[in-house]
């Protein structure tokens, strides 16, 4: 089996081989033809040389020789291997880059996982305004609740709403400033204080007046 697959290939390689003969026999020829009389005389002229001529023109012919081979063979090899090292350098890069981004999708999905594990109910049974004035009520009096306004609901994502609430405290003490802030955030709902700012009051330097905004996320309904 294998003699005949080689016979096979060696016919195919000869009917190749007969194929270009024929294809571009004659053109070999005719540029044999044109070249063969310049051939000729040039072996004459060399033939006429003294050794020391003969010796100088064969180094000169090694010198073009080595000129063709360096900007013909060495030049464009050098060239491609240079081609192929910044493709790949540029490839690698790009594979960074692709880490790099998958990454950052990796944790922005279980940063969003962790954001839908950490919602309060959503829809209109759920009221953050009230959890919030109820908190604190209880825990400052609702004489220290200067002012609670309900903020415009935010989409943050898909399937997520923010809820917010901003509210004035007056006239706390420390004490009753860290008791506000500790049952806002152990409430049974998950609320954050996104921003508050401390002002200490001019009556009195034991005692602040408080600017802050609650927010919470919910599901949408």
């Amino acid at each position: 089996m294998l003699d005949g697959l080689r016979d096979l290939i060696d016919n195919a390689r000869n009917a190749v081989r007969a194929a270009l003969g024929a294809a571009l026999g004659p053109h070999f020829a005719r540029l044999r033809e044109t070249v063969a009389p310049y051939l000729n005389q040039a072996r004459a002229y060399y033939a006429r040389l003294e050794p020391r001529e003969k010796r100088l023109v064969q180094i000169a012919g090694g010198l073009f020789a080595i000129f063709l081979a360096y900007n013909f063979i060495y030049l464009p090899i050098i060239d491609l291997r240079q081609d192929l090292s910044d493709r790949i350098v540029e490839r690698q890069h790009q594979l960074a880059d692709v880490r790099a981004m998958t990454q950052t999708y990796l944790r922005l999905k279980a940063d969003l996982a962790q954001a839908h594990k950490h919602t309060v109910p959503g829809g209109k049974d759920f009221s953050l305004f009230s959890v919030v004035e109820k908190s604190l009520s209880d825990t400052v009096g609702r004489e220290k609740v200067g002012s609670i306004t309900p903020g415009v609901d935010r989409k943050v994502a898909d399937g997520l709403v923010e809820y917010s609430v901003d509210l004035q405290l007056t006239n706390l003490s420390l004490p009753q400033l860290v008791d506000a802030l500790y049952s806002l955030q152990t409430l049974s709902v998950p609320v954050r204080v996104s921003t508050i700012h401390i002002k200490r009051r001019f009556q009195d330097s034991h005692s602040y007046d408080v600017d802050m905004t609650c927010v919470a996320l919910a599901k949408n309904a």
